[in-house]
């Protein structure tokens, strides 16, 4: 059983920078597909980042957040972090990280775990 706990959210400006993190506990995220995704108010959830298997270092993103957020993993494989720079508005939502084995699962919006998610809030 995989138990995924989100940390990290809040309120920043336009143009600010948040860090969110997701700790684990059970097996080593190193084992597991890993990815971010959020819901904004009455939007359907989407997929922000994945990034599959420890070893594989293959990553995935959105296009709305392309060259603004990076997905990693903590060194002991414990945590993974969604970095988030030049924040808008419209990236104001709910974040919730997932865990699937498959990595295509998780880039198509398709996971087995998911945290209870934080909310962002970027004000203009």
């Amino acid at each position: 059983q995989v138990q995924l706990l989100e940390s990290g959210g809040g309120q920043v400006q336009a143009g600010g920078s948040l860090r969110l993190s997701c700790a684990h506990s059970g097996p080593t995220f190193a084992l597991y597909a890993v990815g971010w995704f959020r819901q904004a108010p009455a939007k359907e959830r989407e997929f922000v980042a994945g990034m599959s298997r420890s070893g594989g270092s293959v990553t995935k993103y959105a296009d709305s957040v392309k060259d603004r957020f990076t997905i990693s993993r903590g060194n002991a494989e414990h945590t993974v972090f969604l970095q988030k720079n030049s924040l808008k508005p419209e990236d104001t939502a709910v974040y919730y990280c997932a865990a699937e084995f498959s990595a295509e699962g998780i880039f198509k919006g398709s996971a087995a775990y998911w945290g209870q998610g934080t909310q962002v809030t970027v004000s203009s």
